[in-house]
């Protein structure tokens, strides 16, 4: 029988074929083909069913579709169509849109009837449970109802299974008992329209956690694709080893995660790096991450999304929240699991990764400086190393730096704060802001920071502060062509707004007038979003300053 599941997405006279092919699935054969044919049947039916709604009773439909009545009751009297995630529902919906409210002739009338006669079948569970009379006096004569019974069968068969799968002692000694791979691929192709099943549940994750000796996938993949499904749609619910199996025996089921993860983040409008860790953390892919061959993919994942959208802010700030939450995973890892920091930035400087590592709640207030010198000189060397700063390797050094963008929020933050010598933590985020320095544009980007940040300075501990003060600043920030440089002086204005003397007196009017007439909206929006994340996780800045944060999040309008 053909194996073939790509079809396409409304093909009649296909799903005709597969009905009539298989029957009332009665073979071994006939039920494995069905089995891995249910999700696309069903999305057939839900598309059906949207072309159905819109037709005036039975008479249309039959003039549209011939042959639907033969399909739809083919699929009724298939138990395995019926009994698969919401194939029945999608069943009723397409038989409820045939019947004729008020029949005009005798095939309506006929049809009507026809109709009501399949809707008691699938509605009645008597007809489902058994149809046998003696079985039924049986099932009474134990003392059960059928619901009782039927399901008591069900968690049997799967304590069966899961107990021939799992190691079992045998002679005093543990030995796992010979299951051939054919025998758990059939398993697992029975498993499909049954995966949101509760029940199934200790076999579903048996299945995923189960290798046995094959050096090639044992589970069917429609198997592997749909337990992915039901997860992401949060049909069922799974053990983290068990997603973290899945993810490592299917990598198109861990694409699937991630990107369904991006578009959950990008779609909707997050107003708090809580509300963007909650969904990252429940979407246990931070978690599986301290596994590295999952690491490595989500990273190309999240690197490829940022190049398509040319660097965008919003994306920016999900990879650095989703790298802090895989550090905090990796670090409640038993040491003996945990896997060496190699594994997951193999090509990189390792002193470089130790150092972007190190969280900053682990270092004293008093060193963040020092140690921000040293990733910036340690980066500089990297970089202006001739023999092996090509575009790629350049790309890859800086998506590095981006992954851990905590660190260059404090650059800015203590270039104001702390009294440093600014030219390392400049070269620092001018990288960060301009990797390239082609045409030394880099070189000339610091020339015009520097002088903002100079400007900025003298005003830092000014208590009576106007707009008129910060005019300068204000004027080269908007006289700026490039996207870049114009992104690294908001930052640095934004953050003299919530950190000098007399930055709140104007922040809201200042960071209004910028935003009206610049494109900064989102970078302005995504800093203050950061900054407020890591105050109140870290326990930083002093009261005024998280009331003057509070108070431009509540008032700051995104512009898209």
């Amino acid at each position: 029988m053909a194996q073939d599941t790509t079809v396409p997405k409304l093909n009649f006279e296909y799903w005709l074929d597969k009905a009539v092919e298989w029957g009332q699935a009665t073979t071994l054969e006939s039920q494995k083909d069905v089995c891995l044919h249910l999700p696309q049947l069903q999305e057939f039916l839900h598309q059906l069913y949207e072309t159905l709604k819109d037709v005036q009773g039975s008479v249309a439909a039959i003039q549209q579709f011939p042959l639907i009545g033969q399909l739809l009751g083919r699929l009724c009297w298939n138990p395995f169509v019926i009994g698969y995630d919401e194939s029945q529902k999608a069943l009723m919906w397409c038989l409820c849109c045939l019947y004729s409210s008020e029949p005009q002739n005798p095939v309506e009338v006929k049809a009507n009837s026809w109709i009501c006669s399949l809707l008691c079948h699938l509605l009645s569970s008597s007809e489902w449970e058994s149809n046998e009379a003696e079985t039924n006096l049986f099932i009474s004569t134990l003392g059960y109802t059928s619901a009782d019974y039927y399901g008591h069968l069900v968690k049997n068969m799967i304590f069966s299974l899961v107990a021939e799968l799992r190691e079992n002692p045998f002679n005093g000694l543990n030995i796992q008992r010979s299951v051939s791979a054919s025998r758990v691929n059939a398993v697992s192709i029975c498993c499909v329209p049954l995966i949101t099943l509760p029940d199934l549940t200790p076999l579903l994750e048996t299945l995923l956690l189960y290798h046995g000796g094959s050096p090639k996938e044992i589970l069917c993949p429609e198997f592997l694709e749909a337990v992915n499904e039901a997860f992401l749609k949060k049909k069922i619910s799974l053990p983290d080893s068990a997603v973290c199996s899945l993810w490592l025996r299917h990598s198109p089921s861990l694409e699937k995660a991630t990107l369904h993860l991006l578009d959950q983040l990008v779609s909707i409008q997050l107003n708090s790096l809580e509300e963007v860790a909650c969904v990252i953390k429940d979407s246990l892919l931070p978690q599986a991450a301290s596994h590295p061959a999952i690491f490595r993919v989500v990273n190309e994942i999240f690197k490829n999304a940022l190049l398509e959208t040319d660097g965008a802010s919003e994306v920016m700030t999900i990879i650095q929240v989703f790298t802090q939450l895989f550090l905090e995973a990796r670090q409640n890892q038993n040491e003996q699991h945990k896997f060496p920091l190699k594994a997951y930035f193999p090509c990189h400087h390792q002193p470089l990764v130790r150092a972007l590592l190190r969280r900053p709640s682990e270092l004293p207030t008093t060193s963040w400086s020092q140690h921000l010198k040293n990733i910036s000189d340690m980066l500089k060397a990297l970089v202006e190393d001739t023999n092996v700063s090509s575009l790629t390797d350049l790309f890859e050094t800086w998506y590095l730096v981006t992954c851990f963008g905590e660190w260059l929020d404090i650059a800015a933050e203590q270039l104001l704060k702390a009294t440093v010598q600014p030219d390392a933590l400049l070269w620092l985020l001018a990288f960060y802001y301009c990797p390239q320095n082609e045409n030394q544009q880099r070189t000339q980007a610091m020339v015009e920071v520097q002088a903002v940040y100079n400007h900025l300075m003298m005003l830092f501990s000014c208590t009576d502060l106007s707009l008129r003060d910060l005019e300068a600043a204000v004027h080269r920030i908007m006289g700026t062509e490039q996207c870049w440089n114009q992104h690294l002086m908001t930052d640095l204005l934004t953050n003299f707004l919530l950190f000098s003397s007399g930055g709140h007196l104007v922040a809201q009017e200042c960071i209004y007038h910028i935003t009206e007439t610049t494109d900064t909206s989102k970078e302005v929006y995504s800093l203050l979003l950061r900054t407020a994340y890591r105050f109140k996780h870290h326990g930083e800045g002093n009261q005024r300053t998280v009331k003057l944060l509070n108070e431009l999040l509540q008032k700051f309008t995104l512009k898209v």
